[in-house]
This record gives structure tokens, sequence and C-alpha cells, in this order.
């Protein structure tokens, strides 16, 4: 060893007490550095659909293939939004696969029944879908929440969906823990409507009204659809029988007019208590609304004949208007054609 290496060269016993205390404490937190591994957050539980969700992988399967999901609620309507998504297919291509089931020779879907339609409207044979093996209660679920939470849905639609996944939560309850069920759907002691309004932002309620429209006669149920029956007055008439629902359908027919909520919860009472008939229900029905101004009443079938047939209500209205001015401003011509 030469005298420059012997000079450079420093042992740990030239090296003052206070100098080794602190090279120690260094090199000793390094190495925690180096061993100790970062303590992840803890992350709330993620809710699967599928026993084997790591398998998912899409394919192109041909749309004959594809079969509507049982008593699926939500409507295909060719809409503003519907058209969007036909021409964005037509210049992309279906772009977020659909989910499907097997079943006998073909496939159920469980998501994806809109984009079907499309590719049936473009004369598209196949789409991309991934396959899973899902139980009957988990693919109601991943159906009604891959659906609920779009804009535009209808009261009927969502209130057969809650109806439906209310169900599946309760089946899914009756079976033993340990087998393949979706994480965070099993009940664990909470009901399964109150599971249904945490999820979707409504209160347990709310989501109790939304499931007794499913009572309503589907006519009754259209009407809601189509904003001629308010929500609420609904609920109360959903506890009438089918056959006063269906008398209480003749009724509004002829006083041209629709229950207020002071008119659906008489119903109900009478209803309830045994006590309803078609004359009460009439009766009910004529009585006068707050706020409710006094009108006449003019069956369409003795207009129909002067009518277009693509008239809207308010088109009927102004015609009638324009037709009673005309003639008023005549007799007045007539009058003063006499008087001279």
């Amino acid at each position: 060893m030469n005298k420059d290496t012997k000079n450079t060269q420093t042992t740990m016993d030239d090296v003052s007490p206070i100098e080794k205390k602190g090279d120690h404490a260094i090199m000793k937190k390094e190495q925690e550095q180096k061993t100790t591994l970062p303590v992840k957050e803890k992350q709330p539980p993620v809710k699967v659909q599928s026993c084997n969700p790591d398998s998912d992988k899409i394919e192109m399967l041909p749309i004959i293939k594809l079969e509507a999901f049982k008593s699926h609620p939500f409507k295909i309507m060719e809409n503003e939004d519907f058209a969007k998504l036909v021409e964005s297919v037509k210049e992309n291509g279906v772009l977020i696969p659909a989910v499907v089931r097997p079943k006998g020779d073909g496939y159920e879907l469980i998501a994806g029944h809109r984009r079907k339609a499309v590719c049936e409207k473009l004369g598209i044979d196949t789409m991309p879908v991934i396959v899973r093996e899902m139980s009957d209660e988990q693919s109601t679920i991943f159906m009604v929440d891959s659906n609920v939470q779009r804009e535009n849905i209808l009261p009927s639609e969502k209130a057969f969906a809650y109806k439906m996944k209310m169900e599946a939560i309760k089946r899914q309850g009756q079976r033993d823990p340990s087998t393949c069920a979706p994480v965070g759907h099993m009940s664990g002691g909470v009901k399964s409507r109150d599971i249904i309004a945490q999820e979707n932002g409504e209160s347990r309620e709310q989501v109790r009204r939304y499931i007794r429209l499913t009572e309503l006669n589907p006519q009754l149920l259209q009407m809601v659809d189509e904003g001629k029956i308010a929500f609420r007055p609904a609920v109360e008439l959903s506890y009438m029988s089918k056959a006063h629902q269906k008398q209480l359908l003749s009724a509004m027919d002829a006083e041209q007019s629709t229950p207020s909520l002071s008119q659906a919860q008489k119903m109900k009472m009478y209803s309830l208590d045994g006590l309803l008939d078609e004359a009460r229900i009439t009766t009910l029905m004529r009585e006068q609304k707050p706020n409710q101004h006094e009108c006449i009443r003019i069956p369409y079938d003795k207009l129909k004949a002067v009518l277009k047939t693509d008239m809207s209500p308010k088109d009927i209205e102004d015609f009638i208007l324009t037709a009673v001015t005309d003639y008023q401003r005549k007799l007045q011509q007539q009058r003063s054609g006499a008087a001279r």
C-alpha cells in the first residue's frame, strides 16, 4: 500500500464517538427507507358484477344471437339522444361493448339494448360484447345500475327497475354469503329499499313511491309518463283495485280532467275502506279543484269532422277560438246591415 493511499484511508477507530453515532443514525434511517413499504390508504369496498371480472374479454358477436333481457323495463325511443347515438355509431362504430351472458344457443343482453337497436337500424350485423357468467340476481342488478342513472328516464322505467332490483337483492340475501355474489350487494341487515335509496340518491320513501307505480293500470301509468297525471296523485291511485282504476279512466274521459292529489287521496281512502264505487269516483272527479276555472267541454267526436288529424290540443283550442271570433264578427256585421 503506497503512502498516499494509506493517508487517505480512515478506519472507524479513527472517527470520534460523536461522528460514529451520527453515521449510525443516518445508516439506520436509510435502511428503514429501503425496507419499509408505504402504507396504502384504506379503500372502500369495490362492487363487482361478475364472479371472474378479470377474465372479461371483448368479442364480436352477431346481433342476431343477442336476446333482450327478460322484462327489460327501459324503453328504446327514437328521440334526440337515440339520433345522436346513431350518428356516433355510424361515424365511429360501437365504442363501448355491450355486456351479455350465455343463454341457450345464444346470449342474453344485460347492458347494450340501445346499441343493438342502433346496429339494427344501420344494418350492422355484429357488435362488440363482453361475455360474463352471471346469476339471475347479478344480471338484474347490473342491468338496472347500467340504465337507471341516465338522463330523461321515465317514471315507469324507474318504477319497474327499482322493483326488479329490490327483488334481486332480497333473493341474494337469502343465499349463502360464501357463494359467488356481488360484493356490496348482500343486504347485511340493511333493507333492500334502503340500499337502492343510498345508491341512487333517493329517500327510502321516494323509492317506495316509485315501486307503488307498478300497481297502476298501464293506461294510467302511461299518463304519468306523459305528464298528464302528477307523480304524487298517481302513487295514491295505485292503491285502488284494477276495476276501480278502469272506472276512473272512464270518469276522467267523461270529465276531461285528471285527479288532483286531494281527489286521489280520497279515492284511496274510500277504496281501502271498501266504500269506493263508480258513482263515488264520478262524484269525486266533478269536485271543484283549487284555482280551477269553469270551462266548457266538447266531445272530440263532435269536432273531428272539421279538424285535421295531426292537430295538437293547443292547435284545436286556437282553431275553436278563431272560429268563434270569426262567427261573432259575422253576426255583428249582419246586425249592422239589418239596422240600416
